[in-house]
């Protein structure tokens, strides 16, 4: 198997949790799907988004949406694809690439904070993606909410199901996962601006960065209304706005639209990262594609919304 990490460090490999139900097990299925993907995402991603996005370098960020990848993978990929360069650190020179993927936690009902897989590698059907160990341990020192907690991603699919794609357009890549407890307030803007000053002082220095958001939007009403909760929160994301998609999240979550759930299950990773790109030096955001579940074959009166964004300095 390519990429395969043996010896010493396989005690800290994550084995894949969701292969078989968010994605296909086997590694010629997943490559198939993946490839498909990718060229209906160059269909999907918004005129008006490719006249804007940069052709390099790359992002300061994404967004990207986490279900089954025959739901939200073609939405997902149309995010991922931004990485397909090279990481330019300066003329004919070009730096690995590390990807700080902030993903929504589901199941870890015990996490308060940010949890965060420290060493070793994730493994998919298609191989083993590396945790930038070095990173991720600066990442602790900064203290709480940051801590270590690999049990918080044992079951948890949110970056999971990312990492094929992210494989497919950047196999070299490094990754630090963060599972996000964090809440919505004060506390959460402030641990996602230490980050993102963490990660602007490494990319003053060269190194090779993107900070990726895990979430899905709105769960669980009709196609019409996942569309109007995904434009009405689009607004404070490209704004750089964590308080106020906060606040947007919660309005939405207590206007009681029929079959809603909330208006967007990874709004916590979210709001961290948003204010990780403001101290990033973000300065503005791209809207890729959208869709529903719908779109992909799913019901109708029971959706979930899909967003990928792109975010520059």
């Amino acid at each position: 198997m390519p990429g395969t990490v043996t010896g010493p460090m396989v005690g800290r490999v994550r084995s894949a949790a969701v292969a078989g139900s968010f994605y296909p097990p086997s590694p010629g299925a997943l490559a198939a799907l993946v490839q498909d993907l990718m060229a209906d995402a160059a269909r999907l991603v918004r005129p008006d988004a490719a006249a804007r996005t940069p052709s390099a370098p790359i992002p300061a960020g994404l967004l990207v949406p986490h279900a089954g990848l025959d739901y939200s993978g073609v939405v997902a990929a149309a995010g991922w694809s931004a990485l397909a360069s090279p990481t330019p650190v300066a003329d004919g020179i070009t730096s690995p690439l590390t990807v700080v993927i902030l993903g929504t936690n589901h199941r870890a009902g015990w996490l308060d904070g940010i949890g965060i897989w420290d060493a070793g590698a994730w493994r998919t059907p298609l191989g083993d993606v590396l945790v930038n160990d070095r990173l991720a341990r600066d990442a602790v020192d900064l203290g709480a909410p940051f801590v270590i907690d690999r049990d918080a991603h044992a079951a948890e699919h949110a970056i999971e199901v990312q990492l094929p794609l992210l494989q497919a357009v950047r196999p070299d890549a490094t990754i630090v996962p963060l599972a996000v407890s964090a809440g919505t307030g004060i506390a959460a803007i402030d641990a996602g601006r230490r980050l993102g000053e963490l990660l602007a002082r490494l990319r003053s220095a060269g190194s090779g960065i993107t900070l990726a958001v895990s979430t899905d939007m709105a769960h669980y009403p009709s196609a019409a209304a996942s569309a109007e909760v995904t434009e009405a929160l689009l607004h404070p994301i490209v704004a750089l706005d964590p308080a106020a998609l906060a606040a947007g999240e919660a309005a939405i979550r207590a206007a009681r639209i029929p079959g809603l759930v909330c208006g967007m299950c990874g709004v916590e990773p979210s709001i961290v990262g948003l204010a990780a790109l403001r101290a990033m030096g973000a300065v503005s955001a791209t809207r890729l594609a959208t869709a529903t579940s719908a779109d992909r074959g799913g019901p109708t009166d029971r959706t979930v919304g899909y967003l990928a964004v792109r975010f520059d300095a």
